[in-house]
């Protein structure tokens, strides 16, 4: 660590604890204008952030600590094309994907964007002939279900966004997901639906991932038993960049879909991975979703501190994180819709900021990534909502909600916006002993009774949100909110000096089970070598498993 980081950090501390004893609720009552001070808008979304316990001088040592980061430099390299993914020696230019200028997009010393429009194109026309029915199955019948086989970016983000965007899908065929290498993914979803009448996407770069080949192989052989082997050339396309394997697995080459080694797999539904959301929304929305991105990505680069959106999500996650000791970020979306929003952002944040050594390789002086969890509202308020209130963590939080229904009745939107504001400001104001007392006393009583009945109805307060707050969710509307995570957990790297763009510790597990699998699968085969708990579990299962 840098004496100006060390420097920067330690004036937030110093800050925090000169803060401590200020409650938040004051400082709205201090401060009229907190609301204006503490938002951001951005045409029809707003970001207010005005109820976290902050004042101006905290932004101004968080931009310190940004500057002593270098962070300008640092988003410039990004959006340059440079090897910021250091350990792979790769750019990290997913923004490219979604940049509707016409300026040129330097990746390598080449310009990609012929490459990116080329690829993009031939994803809309599959998309459209898959939805007006021009893409036909094996027995010449058009496709009313589109079954999309992934895993991790190959799988989450399609999957949440066409769940997100489903009022968008009317006049398409009905899209299902299946990642899980558990059997009853692909047996449950398929169940119900009529082979000849089903297109699959297989979505893996490599064309082996354990997971989605495993699966992929499975739907080629019902395939197969259903409709013989020609038809697999029919009921199925690809997105990746093996045509070797694709060639191999069966898979027509007009059907195959590439993108390229910048583009990292949580960041890829901006690409033909994103095949599956193109078919279910069509080309027109599928492009509004990229100029949500685009918007972000302008946003993002100049915007000055005090109102760039995704800058103060990534500082403000540090303030929590590295200065008050906040090792949780809850994600609650108030929009059922955005029930896979806080599943992609998991993927998208603990892979990308999950990270202990720094990019010289260093063991990282203070804590990374937090745990990211969610649920929509208000289911969550039923669940884990208790904890958020009155448990001895607090856990920052993230509030989504349209202004707008979109295909919703609008009294129940009504109910779902008051519960979206009323959590807000429970977690902010929260409830005295005293107004705990006051509240039992009108109830008319005994205060024998307040006395024992009153601390259990005293909520803390303090705990920090921030509401997002949006006309309605439409495809652009998406593609703000994701692109604005992606570049808060950009800003959050810089700070912790880490590499967001490897994903190292996902390999480990890969290397055992595939060390495992024979001897789990072959009951004869030796355990000798394994741990003792290990062996255990085999030998367990082998007097029940076949």
């Amino acid at each position: 660590m840098s004496d100006a980081v060390a420097v920067a950090f330690s004036a937030l501390k110093f800050h925090a604890d000169a803060l401590a004893q200020t409650r938040t609720r004051d400082l709205f009552a201090e401060n009229p204008a907190r609301f204006k001070n503490f938002s951001v808008k951005l045409d029809d979304f707003l970001f207010d952030f005005s109820k976290h316990k902050i004042t101006r001088e905290t932004l101004t040592l968080l931009a310190s600590l940004a500057e002593a980061r270098k962070f300008d430099a640092r988003r410039d390299a990004l959006f340059a094309g440079e090897a910021v993914n250091a350990t792979e020696r790769r750019a990290a230019m997913h923004m490219a994907l979604r940049d509707l200028s016409q300026r040129p997009l330097i990746v390598g010393g080449e310009n990609v964007r012929p490459l990116i429009e080329a690829e993009r194109e031939k994803v809309f026309a599959f998309a459209r002939a898959a939805r007006s029915g021009d893409a036909r199955g094996a027995t010449g019948l058009p496709f009313t279900d589109v079954v999309n086989i992934g895993i991790g970016g190959s799988d989450l983000g399609p999957a949440m966004a066409t769940r997100a965007l489903s009022p968008y899908g009317a006049g398409g065929p009905r899209m299902h997901f299946v990642s899980n290498v558990d059997g009853a993914d692909l047996a449950d979803t398929l169940q119900n639906l009529d082979l000849a009448r089903t297109l699959f996407i297989v979505s893996s770069k490599t064309f082996t991932t354990q997971e989605t080949m495993a699966n992929a192989a499975s739907a080629r052989a019902r395939v197969v038993a259903a409709l013989g082997e020609a038809a697999v050339k029919s009921h199925f396309a690809a997105v990746s960049t093996r045509l070797d394997k694709v060639a191999e697995f069966g898979i027509d080459p007009t059907r195959v879909f590439g993108f390229w080694d910048w583009v990292g797999g949580r960041y890829s539904l901006w690409s033909s991975i994103g095949l599956a959301l193109a078919i279910s929304i069509g080309s027109e929305n599928f492009t509004q979703f990229l100029q949500g991105g685009y918007d972000i990505d302008e946003h993002f680069r100049d915007a000055p501190f005090e109102r760039n959106i995704p800058t103060l999500m990534g500082l403000l996650g540090v303030w929590h994180r590295n200065v008050l000791g906040r090792c949780a970020q809850a994600v609650i979306p108030y929009d059922q819709r955005l029930a896979r929003f806080p599943a992609y952002l998991q993927q998208l944040d603990m892979e990308s900021n999950g990270k202990s050594v720094t990019r010289d390789g260093a063991p990282t002086p203070y804590e990374t990534g937090p745990v990211i969890f969610g649920e929509p509202g208000t289911n969550g308020q039923h669940a884990f909502f208790q904890l958020l209130h009155q448990g001895t963590d607090v856990i920052p939080i993230d509030f989504l909600v349209a202004a707008e229904p979109t295909a919703a009745d609008s009294h129940h939107h009504a109910l779902l916006f008051a519960n979206c504001l009323a959590q807000a400001e429970a977690f902010m104001r929260g409830r005295t002993l005293n107004e705990a007392k006051a509240q039992l006393r009108a109830q008319g009583l005994s205060e024998e009774e307040i006395e024992r009945l009153a601390p259990h109805k005293v909520f803390p307060g303090d705990r920090p949100s921030s509401v997002f707050l949006y006309r309605r969710l439409d495809p652009r509307t998406l593609g703000r909110l994701v692109a604005l995570y992606e570049h808060k957990v950009f800003t959050q790297s810089v700070i912790w000096d880490i590499n967001p763009f490897d994903q190292w510790g996902v390999e480990l597990g890969k290397e055992l089970a595939n060390r495992l699998a024979p001897i789990v699968e072959n009951r004869d085969a030796s355990t000798a070598g394994l741990d003792a708990s290990t062996t255990g579990l085999i030998d367990w299962r082998r007097q029940f498993g076949q």
